[in-house]
Parts: structure tokens; C-alpha cells; sequence
């Protein structure tokens, strides 16, 4: 029995039923349990958008101003994933003409003087801003626009009918509920809708793109080595010091990013394993920079999760590829741009090395279709962000954060095209998705 068969939500009034198998279903074998529960269907919304990331926030602002009745669902506190909860406090690649939503955030952050002036890509290849005031900015452009945030919150599971995603079930602080919605954004960033649907997905192989943590550390008048002797294994030579870049985080303190290779994201218990590795090299790093190098720099804590390059993709209508970034490819359906170099760093080592030769990471401007934005295997799910449909090395380029919020701005505006026209997204018009993301500010061409 398919999973998506498996799983029954029958309304009752306000109450649901999901049922975890058929009555007359075989008894559950070894190492197994079936389990039912009514939970309440709370929430009922137009659009549904599973992921709070840059992605996921594009997506929400863009569908709310579009009409639409949104929803977003997002398991932390705050909103903005991997550049507020990650603590990846930079903006990559090309910060103008990504859109109105993008627009009214890198304003907002400008009226608390919270983000670098604007440097056009590749004059500047990255942008720096505040990662804690970036949070607060996504809290009240959202609430501006009206949008349901439910935080705390996690997707669990998804009632699918004829590759139609009907409810979805979500869990905090109130317990188990499901809400109801007419079409779904995942933007998860590591496909968890589609995957718990029962969708095709890519992954990497042998590995994903490597994991980095980011760090922090205060600059003080004299600091001795804090690592306890007989704790870890300390980094003693520069040869031994895996990836790691310094970066920028305010007055008197840096950020360290550290590259963490060979886990998986989608797997729990490799994730939790990359948590711990990485905040163990943390220490081991910066051990070398205070007793070796001499850095009066104070251990000031890591970042809440690990910033995750690939999870993993949800496979499209269309699969972006490398080929398509190298030939600067446009789409009669194009409806966002990437110009970032291809960030593919090898997956198997923790050294700064790449996929590819240095010489053949540059890429010309391209175009992202509405159809890698759609999952082929649903009917009513749409994606944005890293886990969009490409492959791998075209998303060492994708998945950086501007071109993930104008993924989300245009998977937000179909999607509420959709419940506009009483249609899904494969019978839209692509061009009238487009020709929106033009005149919201996205530079196409």
C-alpha cells in the first residue's frame, strides 16, 4: 500500500481523522506500528507554503499581494533559514532586480543601516548584512502583507489524492493539526513535502554538496587557547585546517564559516551527526587560530543549525542543468535569473577545492522555467529554493539566496494565479506568470 494511500483525512465537521492504514489492512510486521489520530483541521488557506527560508518568505509575500489567503509554516522561531538561523549573513550574488519582494527587504535593512552598500555582481559577489536584524525585517514584511505564520511549527505528513495535495499535517505547540490549503509551496529546502507525498526526488551521489557552520567570535584585549587538553583534536598545522573562511559579523567579531563534507541531510541521523562533527571541528579551528596564530578571539557560540548547500531536489517538469547555466540558456517560460559562479565545492574532502577546475566556474546570466518549479509528479505542488528541480552543479549555482527568493517570488505568483483561475499550475499560462515577475521588478533578461 502506498504511502500516500496509506494516509486518510476525513473531515468531521472541525476534526479530521489520519488513519494510518486501511481497517481491513495486513497486521503490522515486525519492527513496524501503525498508528491513527483525529486531529483537528485549524487552518484553511489559498496557498500553503511549507518553509520559511528567503525562498519560502518570496513565495508568501508574493502569493499574499497577489490576493491570495497565505499560510507559512516554519519550524524555527524566526524566519529566513540558513541567513538568519544559519547565520549565513550575506547576500550572494546579484541584489538588484530579483523583484519587489527582495526589494522591500534590502530596503528595509538599509533604513536600520543593517547591509553593505549596493556593489553590482561580479564587482561584489556577495553582500553582508546583519543576520539579526534581517530576521526581524522578514517577521514585518510579512505581517505587512498579511501573511498566517505559524512558527515553532513542522510539516510532518501530507494526505495526497491523485497526485493532489489536500492537507497537511503540522505540529507545535497545539499538538498535531492539519491545514487545508488549494495549492502548496515546498520550501523546505530539502523536499520534504514532496518526499513524504511520495514524489521523485534527486540526491546527490555519492554525496551532497558539503554542509559549512558558521561561528562567531568576539575580539577581546588577550585570549588563551580554550580548548581543554585531551578535548578533540585540535588543528596543529596550517595543512590540517579544513576549509575556513573569515568573515565579517559587526564591530570587534568575525564569523567562521567551516566546511563539514560527506553528510546527509535528508537522514536523521546523519544530520545529527553533522551537528556534532561540526561544532567539535569548531573548537578544534579556532584552537588553531588562538594558540597558533596568536587571534585574541573569544568563542561566542555557533549558529542554531548547520547551513545545508543540498538536501534534496524535487524532480520538475523540467530538470535545469549545467548545460543550460554554461550556455546562458533563456526560456520562453523563464521566470527567474541566476548569475552566481558555480559554488560546487567537492563533497568527499574539507579542503577549499572544487568540482570542477577553477577555470570553468564562471557562468553566464540564466534562466530558471516555471516547470522546474513544479513537481511532475503532483498535481497542485510547487517549489522554490535549493530544493527546485536541477542538477546538482546547476544548483551549486541556483540555490544561492537571491536567486532563491525570485524562485519564491514567482512560485508564489502562480500559485495564486491558480486559485485565482480556479486551475493548477501546469494549465497557466507561463508568459502571464512572467510578464508579473517583470512588472514586480525581476530582471529576466
Amino acid at each position: 500500500m502506498k504511502r500516500r494511500d496509506a494516509l486518510k483525512l476525513m473531515a468531521a465537521g472541525a476534526v479530521g481523522v489520519l488513519a494510518g492504514r486501511k481497517a481491513n489492512a495486513a497486521p503490522d510486521k515486525p519492527g513496524e506500528i501503525t498508528w491513527s489520530r483525529k486531529v483537528p483541521v485549524r487552518y484553511d488557506a489559498d496557498v500553503a507554503v511549507l518553509g520559511g527560508g528567503i525562498a519560502g518568505v518570496a513565495a508568501a509575500c508574493a502569493a499574499a499581494r497577489s490576493g491570495a489567503k497565505v499560510l507559512l509554516v516554519e519550524r524555527f522561531a524566526i524566519t529566513g533559514g540558513d541567513l538568519t538561523s544559519g547565520g549565513v549573513a550575506s547576500f550572494c550574488g546579484e541584489t538588484a532586480g530579483q523583484g519587489e519582494v527582495l526589494d522591500e527587504i534590502l530596503a528595509d535593512m538599509e533604513k536600520f543601516k543593517a547591509v553593505e552598500p549596493y556593489k553590482p555582481y561580479p564587482q561584489a559577489d556577495h553582500r553582508v548584512f546583519d543576520h539579526h536584524i534581517l530576521a526581524i525585517v522578514l517577521q514585518e514584511v510579512l505581517l505587512r502583507r498579511k501573511v498566517k505564520l505559524l512558527l515553532h511549527t513542522r510539516f510532518v505528513d501530507a494526505r495526497v489524492v491523485d497526485g493532489r495535495i489536500t492537507e497537511c499535517i503540522v505540529c507545535g505547540k497545539s499538538g498535531t493539526e492539519a491545514l487545508r490549503a488549494k495549492q502548496f509551496i515546498d520550501c523546505t529546502g530539502d523536499a520534504d513535502v514532496a518526499r513524504v507525498a511520495g514524489f521523485a526526488v534527486m540526491k546527490g551521489q555519492p554525496f551532497s554538496l558539503p554542509m559549512s557552520m558558521m561561528s562567531f567570535v568576539r575580539h577581546v584585549e588577550k585570549q588563551e587557547p580554550q580548548l581543554p587538553e585531551g578535548w578533540f583534536e585540535p588543528v596543529k598545522t596550517k595543512e590540517a585546517l579544513p576549509m575556513t573562511s573569515v568573515w565579517p559579523n559587526g564591530p570587534g567579531s568575525n564569523a567562521l564559516k567551516i566546511k563539514i563534507p560527506m553528510f546527509d541531510a535528508t537522514d536523521t541521523e546523519s544530520l545529527t551527526a553533522a551537528e556534532i562533527r561540526a561544532r567539535r571541528r569548531t573548537l578544534e579551528v579556532l584552537d588553531y587560530y588562538q594558540r597558533v596564530l596568536k587571534k585574541p578571539w573569544r568563542y561566542d557560540g555557533c549558529s542554531p543549525q548547520i547551513g545545508i548547500r543540498e538536501g534534496a531536489r524535487i524532480a520538475g517538469d523540467y530538470v535545469l542543468t549545467l548545460k543550460d547555466l554554461r550556455a546562458g540558456r533563456t526560456f520562453d517560460d523563464g521566470v527567474a535569473r541566476g548569475v552566481y559562479y558555480l559554488d560546487g565545492h567537492k563533497p568527499d574532502d574539507d579542503k577549499r577545492t572544487y568540482i570542477l577546475k577553477k577555470s570553468e566556474l564562471k557562468v553566464p546570466p540564466y534562466q530558471i522555467p516555471l516547470r522546474s518549479l513544479i513537481a511532475k509528479d503532483g498535481v497542485n505542488l510547487l517549489m522554490a529554493g535549493r530544493c527546485f528541480s536541477a542538477e546538482q552543479l546547476a544548483l551549486s549555482s541556483a540555490r544561492v539566496s537571491t536567486s532563491c527568493a525570485m524562485m519564491g517570488q514567482a512560485a508564489g505568483i502562480a500559485a495564486a494565479l491558480c486559485v485565482q483561475k480556479r486551475t493548477d499550475p501546469r494549465q497557466l499560462d507561463p508568459q502571464t506568470v512572467r510578464r508579473i515577475v517583470e512588472e514586480r521588478g525581476g530582471k529576466l533578461t
